[in-house]
């Protein structure tokens, strides 16, 4: 079988957490609504005469992102009409937007794998949510408005990525960078958060960044995924099913595919669009809208300290392995949690002798994400772990030598380059010592000995 390259571009829906909707006063929480269809007015239920009011929030928040992303922000913007039928759009239309988004030209490093650009942030409208239920005996789809009008910035990638497990590590990076800015709770359990892959293969052996000019003639998008392991399941059935057809002299149909949890396969839905299938046209209740450079630069200053600085901060600051720095900063709330038992380590005596390597592998080993014990609770337990565990530089010194002298070939292993090695005779010690002992020092020891 000929060598395939994988090319995958993503689309990623994200709802904002806004108190209100993208263009009218309705309460934006459609996922706690009491019962269906409460949190409406004329302009979410594209009732005539309503008048569509962008909400500021939203477009803050919106280049907030693209700025979090690096992208450049456009200083002229607009929405426009994307034009389509479906039961859950009551207008028959979508403002969204098309030639001038927010926010264009990105890049987001990925551990491991080459980085993926962004291609655009824009900002859009929800739709309904269709219910499938049975009333009266009969089955029957109903529309529940609360989710309509909801602000949904889009995330576009560039088509840089090249299997189901990139595309993964990207989306885990890209959710934690969401969360840090605290523009939504991006739960995909709810919906709030939704993935959709574009995938195509060719024979080709391609650079990580494809110029578009040179992609293959046709694409498949799944649709609507709410897992980052069912987007890599999705990508790794339709490669599959790709090279398949292609091996037979055919091209793959273009079209819009949806994802099946049971069998991990996808199926066909319709035929997909183009762009200009939409009719796209300027929104003609909302004017153009003009961003200051003043402007774009007060919204950067609302940025917290993103996840790859925060890494890199921890790993100096606290001299940190970046192993930890990276567990430690999965969550805001974990790096937070982290530098308020730092900041209480520095202004109380009592803690001084706790290192931040002892504290990284209390929370580790926790997996401690901060609320259910105190900072303080915390550096007392490690304290009374650590005084419980204090034993005698000359009985480590002793431990290490007879430990040394029975694990000679060990010793070797380390002195050829096997330096893993290392943490096998720090174990032998603890042993020896019957589980007591700092790790740490009983490394140092180790290497005072056989350096």
């Amino acid at each position: 079988m000929n060598t395939y390259t994988t090319i995958v571009g993503m689309e990623i829906h994200v709802e904002l957490s806004t108190q209100s909707k993208m263009f009218c006063g309705c309460k934006n929480d459609p996922f706690a609504a009491p019962k269906p269809n409460i949190y409406t007015c004329p302009v979410c239920l594209g009732m005539p005469g309503g008048i569509p009011v962008p909400n500021k929030k939203a477009i803050e928040w919106a280049i907030k992102l693209g700025l979090a992303l690096g992208c450049t922000i456009n200083t002229l913007s607009k929405f426009d009409r994307k034009n389509y039928f479906y039961p859950d759009l009551a207008k028959g239309y979508q403002i969204s937007q098309y030639d001038l988004p927010f926010s264009v030209n990105g890049v987001v490093d990925v551990e491991g794998f080459p980085s993926v650009r962004i291609h655009r942030v824009h900002l859009e409208e929800d739709t309904g949510k269709l219910q499938h239920v049975e009333i009266d005996g009969k089955k029957v789809s109903a529309i529940d408005f609360n989710r309509s009008g909801v602000p949904l910035v889009e995330i576009v990638t560039e088509a840089d990525i090249r299997s189901g497990d990139h595309a993964k590590a990207f989306l885990k990076k890209l959710h934690q960078i969401i969360r840090y800015t605290e523009i939504s709770g991006a739960d995909m359990e709810k919906g709030s958060m939704r993935l959709e892959p574009n995938i195509s293969v060719t024979k080709e052996v391609m650079e990580a960044h494809i110029d578009p000019a040179h992609l293959p003639p046709y694409k498949v998008e799944v649709k609507n995924i709410n897992s980052f392991s069912f987007v890599k399941k999705a990508i790794d059935f339709e490669v599959k099913r790709h090279i398949e057809l292609l091996e037979k002299g055919e091209i793959p149909k273009q079209e819009t595919r949806g994802y099946v949890e049971a069998t991990s396969s996808t199926v066909s839905q319709r035929s997909k669009e183009d762009a200009m299938d939409y009719r796209y046209f300027p929104e003609p209740d909302i004017p153009p809208i003009h961003f200051t450079e003043a402007q774009i630069e007060a919204i950067r200053g609302t940025l917290p300290e993103l996840p790859d600085a925060k890494v890199v901060r921890f790993t100096k600051e606290f001299s940190l392995s970046q192993a930890d720095s990276l567990v430690l900063t999965e969550t805001k709330e974990k790096a937070d949690y982290v530098e308020s038992c730092i900041a209480l380590i520095e202004a109380n005596k009592t803690f001084a002798a706790i290192t931040p390597k002892m504290l990284a592998n209390a929370i580790i080993n926790r997996k401690q994400d901060g609320g259910t014990v105190s900072p303080q609770d915390l550096l007392e337990e490690i304290q009374a772990k650590a005084q419980a565990n204090t034993v005698d530089i000359s009985v480590i010194t002793g431990a290490v030598g007879e430990v040394l002298k029975a694990q000679a070939k060990a010793v070797e292993e380390y002195k050829s380059g096997k330096t893993g090695v290392l943490m096998f005779i720090v174990g032998q010690v603890k042993k020896e010592l019957q589980g007591k002992g700092d790790a740490e020092i009983i490394k140092a020891e180790i290497l005072k000995h056989i350096a």
